[in-house]
């Protein structure tokens, strides 16, 4: 088997070469009107915006910072302009149920216009009304209708005071009441005068006397009917002088919506209540607040019962051209659909329909609804409220509190709102999967995924896109323009973030920055462009402010407290790659992986999972290489073998399958007796069959063991072992290109285990020959003697144990 053979330090950094751009500064490069590498996604996005069916709302996942909201809104921007503007929403009173509040749909525009309408006509009402009653013309009808009853009712007490005076009888008024009397020449008789009558006259008297009481009697009980009659016949009068007044004033505002049959009934149910309520405008009441105990108390608007006349412009979309496009960052329950509020008064919670509020689906309703899905699924029922609305299509508003009874005042249920709109998702990948598998719903309401990626191929064409890109950023962000070597630097930078030589990243966000702080750094030299020294500074600048932890780690490596041999050689001990992830800053760092073995059942324990320190894919990969080892060394014999494998002075949890190479490599040290190299690292994935497999972070793994190295010292000895599989994704610190260049450090790329185990002991695998033999001396046959001797000592031991229980 050759020997494996370091890389050359040109395939170690895929270098972009600034000779191809014709351009020598971004100032030259017209800007990016199209979205680069996302055909995909704005396939999607165009058919989910275009279709007009049921349902098709839209989920755009893929990771924050790739441009999903620029390239969205440069979409819905475009689709929106050609679209019909959507039409205004009113609420007002309901003159028949004051708790559910009917809603008018207008024309664009015309909200409010009626608003300023029904302003108008209020006031126009509120000096019309009072002059119309206090007309000449009114006083002396009222007059009249007045006048006529008392007339009729001092009538019937004349027509009774001559029929008592034919009798001899008086009709006095006394401050009981009124009476009657005898009288004899004009005087009414005293008590004793009556006493000393003929006993016959007093009986006639008291006869005549009682007739005249019954008469009375029914004069008096006439007079609050004759009163009624007389009210009857003023508030005909009333509502004559009202219906004068108010349908001239009404009329005029019919003509002007006479193609709005909804407005003409609520103009129709206006008038009925102010010609039944005039009483509401005969007082003029120019002050918004009422004074109760000493105490001033404000109207919400003017006087409650002008109020009701109103109308509460809900949305308006006057000055929108096209559709709507709302993006709503905090999409709770009350902002998604809507709330009603309350005023306090006098120490009680108050509201009318003037009190409703709109929400997000109010405004979007007609256009599009851009929505954060984690900040929607945090908030309580805004999800659920959310669906609820798509399935319905019609808004309720509906509030938390009276929705989970959880208040006992009073409140409105205004009347629902037919809603058009389509909702766009924006959230990361697990969000959209999770919402596939648990929530039945989710695929019937959202059935356009639009998936972003986050590399692209590093061809030319994609190459003067980046460039055209990184141009159009600079000049929207007002920065310093770039040289061409800077632009190369920064697409070069794109390929780290992409973790692979041959893609580059789309994630705008990280470019942008990089930009910015590219642009501080060319302005603090007094630069008029941004260099690609400026870039690089940027670059390791941003490092520097994250780098703490890992500098704390390589501080204790270098003094001893953390054991990493960097030279000589160890049995069973070997050096492994990990790398720890900050979120914003990733950093490498060695762990020495040791194995014990000796005879055993065949168990290979993996410390890390019996203390529960190691996470399910790194228990995959000690079972898979734990398999390997049987497999190839013992196929016909028992593994006859207890060996431990452990990341030592790990405190934390251990995951991942890249670290399995390692530990089989240390394993094969112990079994074969054979020392490995410590200036050598390993990084890798094994399989069953011994092949090397790709990991993940292989940048930085091989820069971590870089620095400790140059800390103890460059021997030219010192490199990594990497999975071929990883060479394309290699783009290396600019040191360490250097230091491989120079012969300094090595990276060797290795297919199998046993490309591998030759490099880090310096002896040949071996293969099997036809005799199904390893030849003498090789690590194979070391590994697999040892086993043979620890199954024969398992069975001398077995047999021993048997003979034992025999003579027992």
């Amino acid at each position: 088997m050759p020997i494996v053979k370091a890389l050359d330090a040109t395939m170690l950094y895929n270098r972009c070469d600034p000779q191809q751009f014709s351009f020598a500064t971004t100032d030259e490069l017209p800007d990016l009107t199209e979205v680069i590498g996302q055909t995909r996604a704005t396939a999607a996005i165009e058919f989910g915006i275009g279709i007009r069916r049921e349902g098709y709302n839209l989920f755009l996942l893929g990771q924050p910072g790739v441009g999903r909201r620029a390239v969205l809104q440069r979409f819905l921007e475009a689709r929106a302009r050609t679209e019909t503007t959507p039409p205004d929403w009113c609420y007002v009173n309901n003159f028949q149920q004051a708790h559910v509040p009917n809603v008018l749909e207008l024309p664009t525009g015309k909200g409010q216009q009626l608003k300023r309408d029904m302003d108008q006509l209020l006031e126009d009402l509120r000096s019309a009304i009072p002059a119309a009653f206090e007309s000449d013309e009114y006083r002396s009808r009222r007059q009249e209708l007045e006048e006529e009853v008392k007339e009729k009712h001092e009538q019937a007490l004349d027509e009774l005071r001559k029929e008592a005076e034919a009798h001899e009888v008086a009709l006095i008024r006394t401050p009981g009441g009124m009476a009657f009397a005898p009288v004899r020449k004009g005087e009414v008789l005293s008590p004793e005068e009556f006493e000393h009558l003929p006993d016959a006259e007093k009986k006639r008297i008291q006869a005549v006397i009682s007739t005249l009481q019954e008469q009375l009697a029914r004069i008096i009980h006439q007079l609050p009917q004759m009163r009624r009659e007389g009210q009857r016949r003023i508030r005909e009068l009333d509502r004559d002088i009202s219906m004068s007044v108010v349908d001239n004033l009404i009329a005029e505002l019919k003509k002007q919506y006479a193609e709005q049959p909804a407005v003409i009934a609520y103009l129709d149910a206006v008038r009925e209540a102010v010609i039944e309520n005039t009483d509401d405008f005969k007082t003029q009441e120019d002050s918004p607040e009422i004074s109760f105990l000493g105490m001033t108390i404000s109207r919400p608007g003017g006087a409650p019962s002008l109020r009701r006349y109103r109308v509460n412009v809900l949305i308006d979309n006057g000055a929108t051209h096209g559709a709507p496009i709302i993006y709503e960052d905090n999409p709770t329950l009350a902002n998604l659909i809507g709330r009603v509020e309350h005023l306090s008064q006098m120490g009680a919670l108050v509201t009318d329909f003037m009190l409703i509020k709109a929400g997000a689906l109010h405004r979007a309703n007609g256009g599009y609804l851009v929505l954060d899905v984690r900040k929607l699924l945090m908030q309580p029922f805004a999800w659920e409220g959310l669906k609820r609305a798509l399935k319905a299509r019609e808004l309720s508003i509906e509030s938390l509190g009276q929705a989970l009874s959880l208040i006992s005042t009073v409140s409105l249920e205004p009347e629902p709102i037919a809603l058009n709109v389509k909702v766009v998702l924006v959230g990361e990948r697990l969000l959209y999967y999770l919402l596939v598998a648990y929530d039945p719903e989710f695929s019937e309401l959202f059935k356009v995924a639009a998936d972003f990626e986050e590399t692209m191929d590093r061809s030319p064409s994609a190459l003067e896109a980046q460039a055209r890109f990184i141009a159009t950023i600079a000049r929207q962000e007002q920065l310093l323009p770039l040289e061409r070597d800077a632009v190369a630097r920064v697409i070069e930078q794109g390929a780290r973030g992409a973790e692979d030589a041959e893609k580059l990243s789309i994630h705008l966000r990280e470019t942008a920055d990089l930009l910015r702080e590219a642009d501080y750094w060319a302005r603090e030299r007094r630069r008029e462009l941004i260099t690609r020294t400026d870039v690089q500074q940027a670059v390791r600048a941003r490092i520097f402010r994250a780098d703490r932890l890992r500098a704390r780690l390589q501080e204790a490596v270098r003094r001893g407290t953390l054991l990493i041999d960097t030279v000589g050689e160890r049995i069973g001990q070997v050096n492994g790659l990990s790398v720890v992830d900050l979120g914003q800053y990733a950093f490498g760092h060695p762990s020495r992986i040791t194995a014990r073995v000796r005879l055993g059942r065949g168990e290979v324990v993996d410390i890390q999972r019996e203390v529960e320190l190691g996470g399910p894919i790194h228990s995959k990969g000690v079972l898979i290489f734990a398999g390997l080892l049987g497999a190839r060394y013992a196929p016909d014999r028992p593994l006859s073998l207890s060996a431990s494998v452990v990341f030592e002075q790990t405190y934390g949890a251990v995951e991942g399958d890249s670290a399995s190479c390692a530990e089989l490599y240390a394993l094969l040290s112990a079994l074969a007796d054979t020392p490995i190299r410590q200036s050598l690292a390993v990084t890798g994935s094994v399989n069953q069959h011994g092949m090397v497999q790709a990991i993940g972070g292989v940048n930085e793994k091989i820069e971590g063991f870089f620095d400790v190295c140059r800390e103890a010292g460059l021997t030219g000895e010192q490199g990594v072992l990497i999975p071929a599989a990883n060479v394309k994704h290699l783009m290396l610190r600019h040191d360490v290109v250097e230091a491989c260049s120079a012969g300094k450090f090595h990276v060797y790329p290795v297919s199998t285990i046993d490309e591998g185990i030759e490099l880090l002991t310096g002896l040949p695998a071996g293969e099997r020959d036809a005799n199904g033999l390893f030849p003498d001396g090789t690590i194979n046959q070391r590994v697999e003697v040892k086993l043979i001797v620890f199954a024969e000592q398992a069975r001398a031991f077995a047999t021993s144990q048997a003979q034992e229980d025999l003579s027992s």
